[in-house]
């Protein structure tokens, strides 16, 4: 399983900025999550999608710490919007930028003993921030508040605690495999993140 430990320093994570092999998974990471989130999710609502957007993000702020993780959730809000012929949303591309910071961050402090409860706690408080509360607000303001704000909420909660079920067991078997692993462990490494 994933055994390495984060150098907790902002120059650390930064400096990852420098790694191509870094810079090249956070570009495959924008890019999938920017087709995958606007061309390959079900839309339940307006203001609900069912889809596996916001993984690519969290996966980089868990594995590469909150910078490049806001990165890629910035690109491919943008990415996903260029696609699909949207102008971004400025609140809701900042909720998909705080996916990236709040996985990065929670992933580097908390529950650091226990890899499980580290991504499960990394990939709940990015939804909690990102999804659940600035989407949320960005998608109202969108709408014209033509939906209450109130049943926007309600759908959308248990929509992303299922997700959180799901994309931390993604994660956790990503991560659990040895071999790749052992290249996120390299990647950083030469990174001299962890």
């Amino acid at each position: 399983m994933y055994t390495t430990k984060q150098n907790n320093t902002a120059a650390g994570n930064i400096r990852l900025f420098g790694n191509i092999r870094v810079l090249i998974i956070a570009a495959l990471l924008t890019a999938l999550s920017g087709a995958v989130g606007k061309v390959f999710s079900i839309d339940v609502m307006p203001f609900a999608r069912v889809g596996i957007e916001n993984l690519p993000i969290i996966m980089a702020g868990i594995w590469f710490g909150p910078f490049v993780g806001a990165a890629v959730g910035f690109g491919a809000d943008y990415f996903g919007c260029f696609l699909k012929g949207f102008a971004p949303n400025p609140v809701t591309t900042l909720g998909f930028v705080s996916l990236g910071i709040v996985s990065g961050i929670a992933s580097m402090y908390m529950f650091k003993n226990n890899k499980t409860l580290n991504i499960i706690f990394a990939d709940l408080a990015a939804h909690i921030v990102g999804s659940m509360i600035i989407k949320t607000i960005g998608l109202y303001y969108l709408f014209g508040g033509q939906y209450p704000i109130t049943i926007m909420f309600a759908w959308r909660i248990p929509l992303y605690i299922g997700l959180v079920v799901v994309e931390s067991a993604l994660i956790l078997l990503l991560m659990k495999n040895k071999a790749f692993s052992e290249q996120l462990d390299r990647m950083c490494n030469n990174g001299r993140l962890r």
